[in-house]
C-alpha cells in the first residue's frame, strides 16, 4: 500500500519542501507559453522578462482562486493552475493578424464566457461515469508522455543536440533517482522523490556543462504586475469566438483533471463543485487578459505528483501558489528554477504523466466490461484521442474553428466518450 500523508502529518516546513516540488514540476509549461507567444510577437527584452513574470506570479493568484473554496468560486482541490498550451498558436495567429490590444480583448471575452456559462456546463456531470472518466484520464496521461520524452532527449526535436548521450543519461539518471527513493524510502523522503530527482539531476548535469546561471544574473531584482501593460484591449468577433472555442476545450480538460483528482482523495465530484471549478478558472482567465498575461487551466501533471507523492492535503499547493507569487515578483529567484535542464525536467515528467495514465487504468480496472458497451466505449474514445493527438493536421480541411476544437486529442477522446456513452448506454443513464 502506498504511503500517504495527511494534513496533521504534513508540517509548515514539510508543506514547503513539498509546495517547491509541485513548483518545479509545473514551472516548465507555466513558462513555455509566454517563451512561445513573446518570441513570435516580437517582444523586446523587457517586454519579455515582464510576460514571463507576471505569468509565473498571475500562475499563484489563479491557483490561489482555485483554492479557497466559497460559496461562488473555487474547487477547493489541491490544483494548481498555469497557462493552456493549446492557446499559444491561436493567440499568436490574432496578435499577427490583428493586434496586441484584441488579443488581450479576446482573452477578456473568454474568461467572461466561462464564468457565465459554468452553472450551464456544470450539469454535464451524469455523462462523466467511470466508463468516460477513466478513459479520459488515461487519455490525458498518454498524450502527455511524448511531451516528457520530447523533453528528455533535449526539448528542440529539430536541434542538432537533440537525444545526444548527455540528454539521455541526465533523464535515465533522474528517473532511477525518482524510482530508487520511491522503492527504498519511505514517509517524507519517499513523497518528495520528484524534488529529489530533479535536484540531483541538476548537479550531475552541471558537472556536464549543461546549467547555466546566465538566466539568474541577467533578470531583474523586482517586477510589479501593472493592468494593461501593453494598451488597453481591443475586441473583435472573430478572435473572441476563437479563444471561447480555446476555453471549452480547457474546460473539458479541466473537468478530467477534477474527476482525477476526485478519485484519487476518494471525494465525489459534485456539480456545484464543478461549477465553482469553472468559475475560478473563468476569473483567471479575465485577470490574465486584464493583466496582460494568459489564459489559465488546471494542471493535469501535478495530478501524478499527487500519486507519486501520496500527499492528500492543499496545504503544500497553498505554499506552491504563495512561491509562484513571489517569484513573478522577484524574477532572480524565478529565473532559478529555469536552470534545471530540459533533460532533467523530462526525465521526472516521464514518471509523472505516465502516473496519470495509471489512474486512469486503475478507474477503468473498476468498469464492467461484461455487459453494454463499455468496451467498445473506451477502445474508440482512447484510440481516436491518441490518434489526433499524433496527427492534428488530420483535420486541416476543416474550417478554422473546428480545427482548433478538434485538434486537441483530449477533446477528442472526451466528445467520442461522452457521445458513445450517452448513445449505447443511454438505459442506464435515464434510470439514475
Amino acid at each position: 500500500m502506498k504511503d500517504t500523508l495527511t494534513s496533521n502529518e504534513v508540517t509548515h516546513k514539510k508543506a514547503v519542501i513539498l509546495g517547491i516540488q509541485h513548483l518545479l514540476a509545473m514551472y516548465s509549461g507555466a513558462v513555455a507559453v509566454p517563451l512561445l507567444i513573446g518570441t513570435a510577437l516580437h517582444f523586446n527584452s523587457s517586454q519579455m522578462t515582464y510576460l514571463v513574470s507576471i505569468d509565473i506570479f498571475m500562475c499563484g493568484l489563479a491557483t490561489f482562486l482555485q483554492l479557497i473554496r466559497n460559496r461562488y468560486f473555487g474547487i477547493g482541490l489541491p490544483v494548481i493552475l498555469g497557462c493552456a498550451i493549446q492557446a499559444v498558436a491561436p493567440l499568436k495567429m490574432i496578435g499577427h493578424e490583428y493586434s496586441i490590444g484584441t488579443m488581450y480583448g479576446s482573452i477578456i471575452v473568454a474568461g467572461i464566457f466561462v464564468f457565465l456559462i459554468a452553472g450551464v456546463f456544470a450539469k454535464i456531470r451524469k455523462f462523466f461515469p467511470p466508463v468516460v472518466t477513466g478513459s479520459l484520464i488515461t487519455v490525458i496521461g498518454l498524450t502527455l508522455i511524448p511531451i516528457a520524452v520530447q523533453n528528455l532527449g533535449g526539448g528542440n526535436v529539430n536541434s542538432s543536440h537533440f537525444g545526444q548521450i548527455s540528454n539521455l543519461l541526465t533523464g535515465i539518471i533522474t528517473i532511477l533517482i525518482i524510482l530508487a527513493i520511491q522503492f527504498w524510502c519511505k514517509g517524507f523522503i519517499r513523497s518528495i522523490a520528484v524534488l529529489i530527482g530533479l535536484i540531483v539531476g541538476t548537479i550531475i548535469a552541471s558537472f556536464m556543462g549543461m546549467v547555466s546561471l546566465k538566466p539568474v544574473t541577467s533578470a531583474a531584482w523586482f517586477h510589479f504586475p501593472q493592468p494593461f501593460f501593453f494598451g488597453l484591449p481591443k475586441f473583435a468577433i472573430s478572435p473572441s469566438l476563437t479563444m471561447i472555442i480555446i476555453a471549452l476545450v480547457s474546460m473539458v480538460e479541466s473537468t478530467g483533471v477534477f474527476f482525477a483528482l476526485g478519485n484519487l482523495l476518494n471525494k465525489d465530484i459534485l456539480a456545484m463543485d464543478l461549477k465553482r471549478g469553472y468559475r475560478a478558472e473563468g476569473l483567471a482567465v479575465i485577470l490574465g487578459g486584464i493583466f496582460n498575461t494568459f489564459p489559465y487551466t488546471t494542471f493535469s501533471q501535478n495530478v501524478g505528483l499527487l500519486e507519486l507523492s501520496g500527499i492528500r492535503t492543499k496545504r503544500p499547493i497553498y505554499w506552491a501558489a504563495a512561491l509562484l507569487m513571489i517569484m513573478g515578483l522577484l524574477p532572480k529567484i524565478g529565473a532559478l528554477a529555469t536552470i534545471i535542464p530540459t533533460s532533467v525536467l523530462g526525465g521526472a515528467m516521464l514518471v509523472m504523466f505516465a502516473m496519470i495514465s495509471v489512474q486512469g487504468i486503475r478507474m477503468l480496472a473498476k468498469v464492467d466490461f461484461t455487459k453494454d458497451h463499455n468496451a467498445l466505449i473506451v477502445a474508440i474514445s482512447i484510440g481516436s484521442g491518441l490518434g489526433v493527438s499524433v496527427y492534428p493536421n488530420i483535420f486541416q480541411a476543416l474550417p478554422q474553428s473546428l480545427q482548433l476544437f478538434l485538434g486537441n486529442g483530449i477533446v477528442v477522446a472526451s466528445v467520442c466518450a461522452v457521445a458513445l456513452n450517452a448513445i449505447l448506454n443511454h438505459k442506464n443513464m435515464t434510470s439514475k
